[in-house]
């Protein structure tokens, strides 16, 4: 990735998997042998187990019906992926291998195993530490939130470059808002052959919306009073290179 900032407070492996699965619109699932993707179909309990609206006539239906006990083997995959088009687009996949169990409604998913697939490497989760963490409360408004920063303020994310080291925004093309949580905002520094990810982190966590825009605020008050033009050295470099 070529990362040269230090990375900053963030979501531990239990948050970061509950807001994965929280922001989730679709999932795959495979079971008694047989794969589907299922869309807008599945709801996360307080717990972090899954209820997954499937149709009568389909397989997995069919394999939860029959499965000795009722209760067969799954595994339920989700894709995090970053709401602004950027290279590498997926910011994080999470496995959860368990049991589904059949009733008159949503068949509904236990977890005994959960992964999370970062790009700092695989994580076990404690399934204790899932049952009990919660969605980053940024979780269900990230999308509309990173969009909006990059298509109708790009004057403010070049000015948050200011906050990045020079030497990480060296040959950049083009910085973009990848990822926000209630603890900071995460850039990404795209070059012709490779990409790097840095963190700004929040003076203190937000815990709202209103209070991600005090954080982002203060933030570009930071970058507006720094003493070197950053951002203007790094279009200089993609300009000579």
């Amino acid at each position: 990735m070529g990362d040269t900032q230090d990375w900053a407070a963030g979501p531990g492996a239990a948050e970061q998997a509950r807001s994965v699965l929280a922001a989730a619109w679709s999932c795959g699932v495979s079971a008694a042998g047989a794969r589907e993707d299922f869309a807008g179909a599945l709801t996360v309990t307080e717990d972090g187990g899954v209820l997954l609206e499937v149709p009568p006539d389909s397989a997995l239906h069919a394999a939860a019906l029959c499965a000795p006990r009722g209760e067969p083997s799954a595994v339920l995959e989700f894709a995090d992926a970053a709401p602004v088009p950027v290279r590498s687009r997926i910011r994080a996949r999470l496995s959860m291998a368990g049991w589904f169990t059949p009733g008159d409604g949503p068949l509904h998913f236990r977890p005994t195993r959960v992964v999370l697939r970062r790009s700092s490497g695989a994580v076990l989760v404690d399934l204790d530490e899932f049952a009990a963490a919660r969605p980053d409360p940024l979780a269900g408004a990230e999308a509309h939130l990173l969009t909006h920063l990059a298509g109708a303020h790009p004057d403010a994310v070049e000015r948050l470059t200011r906050l990045v080291r020079p030497e990480s925004l060296h040959a950049a093309t083009r910085v973009v808002p990848l990822a926000v949580d209630r603890h900071g905002l995460t850039l990404r520094i795209e070059r012709t052959r490779a990409h790097g990810d840095v963190r700004l982190p929040f003076h203190a966590p937000a815990d709202d919306v209103t209070q991600l825009t005090e954080r982002m605020h203060a933030l570009l008050t930071q970058a507006s009073a720094a003493s070197c033009p950053r951002a203007l050295q790094w279009q200089r470099a993609d300009g000579e290179g």
